[in-house]
């Protein structure tokens, strides 16, 4: 186990930065994941990390060492791909043992080490088969096992459940938390998905266009994000973002799941620790429990999440409410979040007056 420290790490590749002097700890025994869209920087910063990329500048530590200039299997760190990266023509015993073959392991207690590896990965079975004869499922555990063989100081995992169907995905998630939580050591995973982040990480990193844009335990990026683009990244549908009252250079943030929808012809009981916005629903989408209500209101496109026993029709005119204290107040230009709305005197003074 080790904590791994970037300080000021930057990456350019032909005149183009696309990691901008980042600084993050991923603290020792963390299950760390780096989540953002494609070309945002992540999986850069992951193979910086591994070695299989050089910084342009900046410092690496893990524990205690300084590992820009080592070579990648000098770094005790254990990488696990989106393909996995197998030999086709060796069995799964072999593939799991093949590193440490390399490393001079005595046969005896290679064999010590795969099998126990194979036990905790639930591959005991397989060992004589060859890749093309697993799952999906199978041969990303045979990654993981080659990976965990080792016993790195810390996991690197690059997107490794993308090529799963979402079934499989979910089963994995489970399979790799509860891993990390045996197995007590440091994991760096990197998705593009943030459901996947969610339910995966105790520290989420949020990355966009080279830089972290914030840092922090899945609810608290869910409940306080710092900024517009994590407040729109992070959440299943998205954060709402609507223009605010009155004039002033701020936008106004709220969760669908925070939102009440009623039939226009029902009159809603406001009070100034109320917004509310008359619209028309445009689309639903029917999720089982929950139903997405996609509106268009006077104040923006808005989706409100509800229960499935409500059942407004399409084209119905309704009106959407928000108890103020549930929104969020974004400053227009920079994108940063600014506070909450908490009643009158905090409407008038971030949004330029009270309507």
């Amino acid at each position: 186990m080790a904590q791994v420290l970037l300080k000021q790490v930057t990456k350019t590749f032909q005149n183009q930065q696309v990691v901008k002097g980042i600084d993050l700890m991923v603290p020792d025994g963390s299950f760390t994941v780096l989540v953002g869209p494609s070309g945002c920087g992540k999986s850069t910063t992951l193979r910086m990390i591994a070695g299989l990329e050089t910084t342009t500048a900046g410092e690496i530590v893990i524990g205690e060492q300084t590992v820009n200039q080592l070579p990648p299997g000098k770094r005790d760190v254990a990488m696990v791909f989106q393909n996995y990266a197998l030999y086709p023509t060796m069995s799964v015993y072999d593939n799991i043992a093949y590193g440490l073959r390399n490393r001079g392991t005595s046969k005896k207690e290679c064999k010590v080490l795969v099998e126990e590896i194979a036990e905790i990965v639930g591959l005991t079975s397989y060992l004589k088969r060859k890749p093309s004869q697993l799952s999906g499922g199978q041969r990303q555990r045979v990654a993981l096992a080659r990976a965990m063989v080792k016993k790195p100081k810390v996991f690197l995992m690059d997107e490794p459940l993308s090529n799963l169907d979402a079934k499989l995905r979910n089963q994995m998630r489970v399979e790799l938390t509860s891993l990390h939580k045996q197995l007590g050591s440091t994991f760096i995973y990197v998705t593009h998905d943030q459901v996947e982040a969610m339910t995966m990480g105790d520290q989420i990193v949020v990355m966009n266009d080279g830089d972290i844009m914030q840092v922090a335990a899945p609810m608290d990026l869910y409940q306080e994000p710092e900024n517009l683009f994590v407040a729109q990244f992070i959440g299943s549908p998205a954060m709402n973002i609507v223009e605010a009252d009155g004039k002033g250079d701020h936008l106004w943030g709220f969760r669908p799941e925070k939102a009440v929808l009623l039939p226009a012809s029902v009159t809603p009981v406001t009070s100034l620790d109320m917004w509310a916005a008359q619209g028309q629903v445009v689309s639903r989408e029917i999720l089982g429990s929950e139903t997405l209500f996609h509106v268009n209101t006077e104040k923006g496109k808005v989706i409100v999440k509800a229960d499935t026993s409500l059942t407004i029709q399409i084209e119905t005119s309704v009106t959407v409410t928000v108890e103020r204290p549930d929104i969020y107040v974004f400053d227009r230009a920079s994108g940063k979040r600014v506070g909450r709305l908490n009643g009158r005197e905090h409407v008038s003074t971030l949004a330029g007056g009270v309507v």
